[in-house]
């Protein structure tokens, strides 16, 4: 029963982040934003990490709004689920963008449809519009979503059952089930559109979160 319970329990979208970082692993010289306990060190071995809290895992304190570092220091920035809790996202990827080396890669992922979370210190959502807008700098940007549009009402269910308290216990079970059935609905679309009139075909137009990859 504690298996099943964990189970179903685990977040949907950890394994493809998991995947998605694996993909972008290297030796080269790192810098991890908002590393905490630093739970990627297997996929970037050569990082440093910081964050604006300083943990005992972390080689360096730092807010990512004006950031230590000498400009061109770093062949990569790792960067996830930081950019939402920023007072100021532009001069975050401004910072990025200096410290970064010509070449060098921007790897971020942050929330799009998602409940408040870490709060207070949760203050924007961004469509991948407003990604591609904050990385114009970047020779190329490349933008794609956590999860698909049904899938995303799954996750969204999930959260659900992590952050709120339910005057009927089996209402968290049923919420985490019905997220698990929702992830393996997503065939059942056949178009979706970026208006109400249906007149622009677009993908996706509902995700938890977007994962970024952008190269200076």
């Amino acid at each position: 029963m504690h298996t099943i319970k964990k189970q179903l329990g685990s977040k949907l979208t950890r394994q493809r982040l998991a995947a998605f970082l694996a993909a972008h692993s290297t030796d080269m010289l790192t810098l991890e934003v908002g590393a905490k306990n630093r739970p990627y060190q297997h996929f970037f071995p050569c990082a440093i990490a910081g964050d604006i809290v300083f943990y005992p895992s972390l080689d360096v304190q730092f807010d990512a709004h004006a950031l230590p570092f000498a400009p061109a220091t770093f062949g990569v920035i790792l960067c996830t689920e930081v950019l939402e809790h920023c007072i100021n996202p532009p001069v975050v990827i401004g910072e990025f963008y200096r410290v970064l080396k010509p070449g060098g890669k921007l790897i971020m992922t942050t929330r799009f449809l998602f409940p408040i979370h870490d709060a207070p210190h949760d203050y924007f959502r961004f469509t991948k519009y407003g990604l591609q807008s904050l990385c114009r700098a970047f020779n190329k940007v490349a933008v794609t979503e956590e999860a698909a549009t049904v899938e995303t009402l799954g996750v969204l269910l999930q959260r659900l059952a992590y952050q709120v308290n339910w005057k009927l216990p089996l209402v968290r079970l049923a919420l985490h089930l019905l997220a698990r059935a929702l992830v393996r609905c997503q065939w059942l679309v056949s178009a979706e559109y970026g208006d109400v009139s249906r007149k622009r075909r677009e993908q996706n137009i509902m995700a938890s979160g977007y994962y970024l990859v952008a190269v200076k």
